[in-house]
């Protein structure tokens, strides 16, 4: 009787336990669950909507294999007919949505307003189909290398979780693979590729003559203290001297704007300066969303600003599948959020690697490119003027000796990586999910197609 009564104290215990820990999960749930919450729903969404992928499947591939134990103890509900995905922490807590809306991809809505996106300007999709020519203009690719293909062959080059790839040499498709479940057709995420997409669309707007590279002075709230001398050439490189935590698997200043602020070039805008402008490599995602707000407010209305991405760029380059992903507060997400198929990230690399002219057009203002390959000295020469990476993912010389001194990278999360190598007129494009720990190496890849015989 004695440990019947026990037993009994003992489950009631755990009961108030149980009870009390639900309460608080439901009244104040930790910030880490949230940005769990926020990050599955974002991911499930975008992967639903745009690439018509199972939510499911992507919920137990991309959000739960790779990540933080806790992901797997998330749930995810889609709503098709509101165009929603909601994550909750076990089914029930922390709950954060990401809405769908027509050519502007899925948004994070950290405080569940989805209302308040309703009435929102959408940015208009492109919905013609690519003509049945050549690429890059049109649809059709020419014979592979069957020397090419037989590299694709080798797990250790394409690299584990790989999802596409594109080979281009002499402007047009020599060899391309895709994985499991995924084609020429399937928008994949960029991550911080997008920073060099969102450095081009700025690029464009320099063109225009409506921005330039030496403005100081850049937000309201800079002006009367020292963050008044940052420049937009201090942003590009990463050397502006604000406070910015880019540490992923936790609550950092990168989670914190992506999946729990609505308005992320305001929270990236009220960081403290902590070294003076051009001193100090930082690699900030911070960084790049200030770039969107600024060249945003330069083109024009709000409409005119969420249609200038496909107007000024992606239209030009035949990116038909490119859609660049904003904030609640109707800001481009320019350091993380751009889907678009294989191909057309191979669209964008060939144009940087045509000095920034396309069809005879120059887009970019002469020398913006050759900035993009151009290492600083702030980063000890792994990173550029220009968001992108010279040394890639690791230092070049020390890990893949032989790779020619021009290539410059495009690079993301989890596997992402546009090579492009202007002395060899070669753009390789990398899609895929794989962790960093799996340690691969895309300039393995790189170097034996540099090595094949012209």
């Amino acid at each position: 009787m004695a440990f019947g009564r026990i037993f009994k104290a003992l489950g009631a215990t755990a009961v108030l336990v149980v009870a009390g820990g639900a309460v608080w999960l439901s009244v104040a749930p930790p910030l880490l669950l949230k940005v769990g919450d926020g990050y599955a729903a974002k991911i499930v969404c975008s992967n639903v909507f745009l690439a018509g992928r199972d939510a499911e499947q992507v919920l137990a591939e991309d959000v739960q294999a790779p990540g933080h134990p806790l992901l797997k103890l998330l749930r995810v509900s889609v709503d098709r007919e509101a165009a929603t995905v909601t994550s909750r922490f076990m089914g029930l807590f922390a709950a954060s949505t990401a809405a769908y809306r027509e050519g502007l991809g899925c948004t994070v809505v950290p405080d569940g307003d989805v209302a308040a996106l309703a009435g929102a300007v959408t940015a208009a999709a492109s919905q013609e189909p690519a003509p049945d020519g050549l690429w890059p203009q049109g649809k059709q690719i020419e014979t592979a290398d069957p020397r090419i293909a037989a590299l694709f062959s080798n797990p250790t080059l394409t690299g584990p979780g790989m999802r596409g790839i594109v080979v281009v040499k002499d402007g047009r498709i020599v060899g391309e693979a895709y994985g499991a479940g995924f084609d020429a057709e399937t928008p994949l995420l960029g991550w911080s590729m997008t920073k060099t997409v969102n450095a081009a669309i700025l690029g464009r707007v320099m063109a225009e003559g409506k921005l330039g590279l030496d403005e100081a002075g850049l937000f309201d709230t800079w002006k009367g203290d020292d963050r008044a001398g940052i420049s937009i050439r201090n942003l590009l490189a990463m050397e502006d001297g604000l406070q910015f935590n880019e540490d992923y698997g936790s609550v950092t200043d990168v989670t914190s704007m992506l999946y729990l602020e609505r308005d992320m070039a305001a929270f990236a805008a009220i960081k403290p300066l902590v070294a003076k402008p051009g001193t100090t490599f930082n690699y900030s995602s911070g960084t790049a969303t200030l770039l969107a707000r600024l060249w945003m407010s330069r083109v024009g209305t709000a409409q005119e600003a969420l249609d200038y991405p496909r107007r000024a760029l992606f239209a030009p380059l035949g990116m038909r599948s490119a859609v660049f992903e904003t904030d609640a507060a109707g800001t481009f997400v320019g350091s993380s959020y751009l889907y678009a198929t294989a191909r057309d990230w191979a669209r964008f690399g060939q144009f940087l690697l045509q000095d920034g002219v396309w069809n005879g057009v120059r887009l970019l203002p002469e020398g913006f490119v050759a900035a993009m390959g151009r290492p600083t000295a702030v980063s000890n020469g792994i990173y550029t003027q220009m968001q992108a990476w010279h040394a890639g993912p690791r230092q070049r010389n020390a890990d893949e000796p032989g790779l020619p001194e021009d290539v410059f990278w495009m690079q993301g999360h989890d596997g992402q990586t546009v090579a492009i190598v202007p002395s060899a007129r070669l753009v390789v494009v990398r899609l895929g999910l794989t962790p960093g720990r799996l340690n691969y190496r895309p300039q393995q890849m790189l170097k034996a197609i540099l090595d094949l015989p012209e």
